[in-house]
């Protein structure tokens, strides 16, 4: 399958795999090529999706994302999704699944926006700015200076929204829709509380896990690209559907 479609106005670089479809939304200003290897493992047991968020070529506002994404998986005949957001993405996951929620199948939050709201957020995500660093593989700074370079107006945009944005109201929705959900969270988050993420499982009558890796080293916010295997591993023990169709 072509994997550099355009539809619905997002570019959809990756789409492997066959079976029950599996979304993946990437991490803030970070392409799709971050989870190829992610991907990559998923598609031996279903189809999945990784479109590009950021990287548009337009104004970036929130709604109209969402508006794009519903077209992307629309035009792909996606009708009934399982959605996995990882950081930032998870506020874009949120706000589909409140507009859409009888197109999705369950919702998987990794280490997510979650309830610190609007400048606690902030606050919250720079208190600690050489965590940022730590994350800062030489790979995830190219990715990220790139998406800075070349669409600084659209990341500017979307940190903005993420910075003041509230959430509350579309999480009482899908909690209120009882779509089947799952917070999963890295021992140690250097950037969000596990506290925050705590919270927002309890609002979204979510399971909330804590993930560890089996030789006991801690593992960060960014496992879900950094650790692909570690990842697929917690998903299978979600027992997400899709997956479990394989």
């Amino acid at each position: 399958m072509a994997s550099s479609d355009r539809y619905g106005g997002l570019q959809v670089p990756i789409d492997i795999g066959e079976g029950a479809p599996v979304v993946l939304l990437p991490g803030f200003a970070l392409p799709p090529a971050m989870y190829r290897d992610t991907a990559a493992l998923l598609a031996r047991r279903c189809r999945v999706v990784v479109p590009e968020l950021y990287r548009v070529h337009a104004p970036w506002r929130q709604d109209d994302i969402v508006d794009r994404l519903t077209g992307a998986l629309a035009e792909r005949g996606l009708d009934h999704v399982t959605l996995i957001g990882h950081s930032f993405a998870g506020g874009i996951e949120l706000s589909y699944a409140a507009r859409h929620p009888e197109r999705v199948v369950e919702l998987v939050f990794a280490d997510t926006l979650a309830v610190s709201r609007e400048w606690p957020l902030a606050e919250e995500a720079m208190r600690h700015p050489m965590r940022l660093l730590w994350l800062a593989t030489p790979r995830v700074a190219a990715a990220f200076g790139r998406s800075v370079l070349t669409h600084p107006r659209q990341i500017a945009e979307a940190a903005w929204w993420g910075f003041t944005s509230g959430r509350t109201s579309e999480t009482e929705r899908v909690a209120g829709d009882g779509l089947r959900a799952h917070v999963l969270w890295a021992n140690r988050d250097s950037l969000l509380s596990r506290r925050d993420g705590m919270s927002f499982a309890r609002e979204l009558h979510a399971s909330f896990t804590v993930v560890r890796a089996d030789d006991g080293k801690p593992v960060d916010h960014d496992w879900m690209y950094r650790h692909p295997q570690l990842f697929v591993e917690h998903l299978d023990q979600l027992d997400l559907e899709a997956l479990r169709a394989s």
